[in-house]
C-alpha cells in the first residue's frame, strides 16, 4: 500500500504506534455526546480509532496527498467529512450546524500553539481539546505559576480551561522521528465566562511582563501604567511574572486599568 510522503515545511512525522492511538482516540471519552473534528489526519492512523466512537466526525487536512490518501484507504469516513483546508484559516463556527465539538488530532509541531490560539477563539464551540504536541509545549500548557514553563501559553490558555498533562511520548513511534519528545494532554473548558477586567489589557500585561520575565514587575508595568503611577508603590510588583496565579494576573489589570494615561 502507497504511503504519504511527510513533509518537511507541513511538520509532519506519522504515529506508526497504534496502541498509542488508541490511547490518544480514548481521550474523547472525557466529552461525549458532540461531534469530533481531528487536525492533520495524515494517513488516519488516530482517525481509524475515532471512527470506532461512533461519533460525528470530520478531518481537516491540508495535505493533498493526505487528502488523496484519506479518501482511498478510509472510505469509511466519508468524502465529505474529509476538509480540504487550512485549520488555521477555517470558520470553525458551522462545522457542526452551529454545536459543540471536540478537537483533537497528533498535531503539526510547528504550529501547534497557533492551533491553540485559534481553539480561544472559538471557546464557546470546542469544550474539550486533546492530543499530541511536543512535550516542552505540552509542559508549557499545563505548568503551575512559580515554575519554569510557565508563561504566556499557560496563562493565556488556562484562563478558560483545565489542562491535564496525560503522558509522554517518545521519539521512536513516529516516522520520520522528531527530535524532541511528545506529550499528549487533554484541556477541558471551565466555569469561567468573563475576565472581569479588560482582555485587551490583560493580555498586554501578561505579554508584556513575561517578555522581561527575569526583571521584577515594576520595570514593564511602569511601560504600561506610566512613570508616575500610583500602582508602582504596589508591593506585588516586587515579584517576578512566574510568580502570579492568574487571578493575581487579573487584579493587576483591574488596577493598572484606572491608572493608564488617556
Amino acid at each position: 500500500m502507497k504511503t504519504v510522503t511527510a513533509k518537511k515545511r507541513l511538520g509532519q512525522h506519522f504515529l506508526t504506534d497504534l496502541s498509542i492511538a488508541r490511547d490518544i482516540a480514548d481521550t474523547v471519552d472525557a466529552c461525549p455526546g458532540i461531534g469530533i473534528l481531528e487536525v492533520g489526519p495524515g494517513m488516519g492512523v488516530l482517525t481509524q480509532f475515532l471512527l470506532e466512537k461512533q461519533r460525528p466526525l470530520k478531518v481537516v487536512e491540508i495535505d493533498e496527498e493526505s487528502v488523496s490518501y484519506l479518501c482511498k484507504n478510509l472510505p469509511q469516513l466519508k468524502e465529505e467529512n474529509i476538509i480540504p483546508d487550512d485549520f488555521l484559516k477555517m470558520r470553525l463556527d458551522r462545522l457542526f450546524g452551529g454545536e459543540q465539538f471536540m478537537l483533537i488530532g497528533n498535531y503539526p509541531y510547528n504550529i501547534s500553539s497557533q492551533i491553540f490560539f485559534k481553539m480561544l477563539e472559538y471557546k464557546d464551540y470546542i469544550p474539550c481539546c486533546s492530543g499530541m504536541i511536543q512535550k516542552e509545549v505540552g509542559e508549557r500548557l499545563a505548568a503551575a505559576p512559580g515554575t519554569k514553563a510557565y508563561g504566556i501559553l499557560s496563562i493565556l490558555i488556562q484562563i478558560w480551561y483545565d489542562v491535564e498533562y496525560l503522558f509522554t511520548v517518545n521519539e521512536n513511534v513516529f516516522s520520520p522521528p522528531p527530535k524532541v519528545k511528545s506529550a499528549v494532554v487533554i484541556m477541558k473548558r471551565n466555569s469561567r465566562t468573563s475576565l472581569g477586567c479588560d482582555e485587551a489589557l490583560f493580555k498586554k500585561i501578561v505579554k508584556g511582563t513575561f517578555n522581561q520575565r527575569r526583571k521584577k514587575l515594576r520595570n514593564s508595568i511602569q511601560q504600561i501604567v506610566g512613570k508616575d503611577s500610583p500602582l508602582l508603590n504596589d508591593p506585588i510588583l516586587e515579584k517576578r511574572p512566574e510568580q502570579l496565579s492568574i487571578e493575581e494576573f487579573i487584579e493587576l489589570t483591574k488596577k493598572a486599568e484606572s491608572e493608564i494615561p488617556n
